[in-house]
């Protein structure tokens, strides 16, 4: 037995992270796009928010089934088909020619890029020591806000060279290249990688508790556990608010605070480069509770509220402040408080979920999606009815983070499903 362990599962976390950086480019690019795709097909705001909620609500529908499906056969062929298809369908976001067109294209999008994070955690479950996994979920949230951040620019500054439809078929293709290489490297059970040796098993979770579940998932199980239902209620709270700082904060700051494309790109990308300095915060802070409290599930609940009560405080005084880089500040410290929960939520739905992490975290990114493909619609009801006033937007958004801080209060993130099958490795 070799004594310094490989690094085969680094390896794992630079293909998650350079997916989850794939689909927040995929996903990111239609905020700032919107502006010259209403233009250019004569779209509404209501039109245009049904848009949003069409990769929403179809990601939210396919989110269980691409965990369950990942659990039932494993990651490598489930991420391979998904992300082909939804690298198609975001090159065919260029080909709308109308508002139908481009709720379907979207639609489809969205059913595609479904499967993606509950898959990555299931990666993860597999292959990352218990110790490594809210660093490794850290790392990945990261690097979703930095390219939530800074593809808002990329956009800007793509369209202004090739237009709108062109951008999204580069995008798309990167889609492809992500997909032979990942196929081509990754294994789905550890020990029958090359690049693995024996050190470094003994550093991962027993194959007995990542195997995948060629017998079926338990669904009443998983679904009879109160810490499902509220970590996936929770992470509504979460999506609600999250979801408008990538669909429609580029359009609000042009249309209430009068900033120009590229300039509202860079400020719209405050609140998500400090989401990312939350999720790392988050994850440094968490074992050093936890070692403190000798409670795993404690020190992630302070966390959590921490961050849902910070961000409900930070959203309600922004309505209020007139100066727009102050007002941005503000914002910013509201998308940093929001990611502060990130670690703990998604560390969270691997120890509960086990072998069925593929599942349990489809179930929470599920009921997040639909928070979201809701608060994207709300929205543009809201600008329609109001006159184009955006206050209610942001009180709606302060009341739901305060509910996802009540919510953690009785959580458990920490025990798992299988409680009879830990007791017996306990006992061995």
């Amino acid at each position: 037995m070799t004594s310094t362990p490989t690094g085969a599962r680094h390896i794992v976390t630079l293909f998650a992270v350079a997916l989850a950086v794939i689909t927040y480019v995929d996903r990111a690019a239609i905020n700032v796009s919107s502006l010259y795709i209403t233009e250019d097909l004569g779209l509404s705001p209501i039109q245009m928010g049904w848009a949003f909620a069409a990769f929403g609500w179809a990601y939210a529908v396919f989110e269980i089934p691409g965990g369950w499906l990942g659990d039932k056969i494993g990651p490598r062929r489930v991420l391979l088909r998904i992300v082909l298809w939804w690298s198609l369908f975001t090159a065919a976001t260029g080909w709308a020619w109308s508002a139908a067109s481009l709720i379907a294209i979207r639609a489809l999008f969205g059913a595609g890029e479904a499967g993606a994070f509950p898959n990555m955690t299931r990666m993860f479950t597999t292959w990352l020591p218990v110790k490594e996994r809210e660093r490794a979920q850290a790392n990945l949230w990261l690097a979703t806000r930095l390219t939530a951040a800074f593809t808002p620019v990329l956009v800007a500054l793509l369209i202004q060279q090739l237009g709108w439809r062109r951008t999204f078929e580069i995008f798309g293709s990167l889609g492809v290249i992500w997909a032979i290489l990942f196929y081509r490297w990754y294994r789905d059970v550890p020990s029958e990688h090359p690049s693995v040796n024996q050190a470094e098993l003994a550093m991962l979770p027993p194959a007995r508790d990542t195997a995948v579940a060629e017998s079926g998932v338990p669904w009443g199980a998983i679904f009879s556990k109160p810490s499902v239902w509220l970590l996936s209620i929770q992470y509504m709270c979460l999506a609600y608010g999250w979801w408008f700082y990538i669909n429609w904060l580029p359009r609000y700051l042009r249309d209430a605070r009068g900033t120009t494309v590229t300039m509202g790109a860079l400020l719209a990308g405050l609140p998500l480069l400090l989401g990312g300095v939350g999720c790392l915060v988050s994850a440094w802070l968490i074992p050093r509770l936890a070692k403190s409290f000798s409670s795993v599930a404690l020190a992630r609940r302070v966390v959590a509220v921490t961050g849902f009560v910070g961000a409900s405080i930070c959203i309600f005084f922004f309505a209020g402040i007139q100066d727009p880089r102050q007002a941005m500040i503000v914002l910013g410290f509201a998308g940093f408080f929001n990611d502060f929960v990130m670690p703990a939520a998604w560390a969270g739905t691997m120890d509960i979920g086990g072998r069925y992490s593929g599942t349990v975290s489809g179930a929470m990114n599920m009921m997040g999606s639909i928070a979201g493909a809701v608060s994207v619609t709300v929205v543009g009801y809201l600008l329609a009815w109001t006159s184009g006033n955006w206050t209610m937007t942001f009180y709606i958004s302060a009341a739901i983070y305060f509910l996802g801080a009540i919510c953690w209060l009785f959580l458990d993130s920490h025990t798992p499903i299988e409680r009879r099958d830990q007791a017996v490795r306990l006992a061995a």
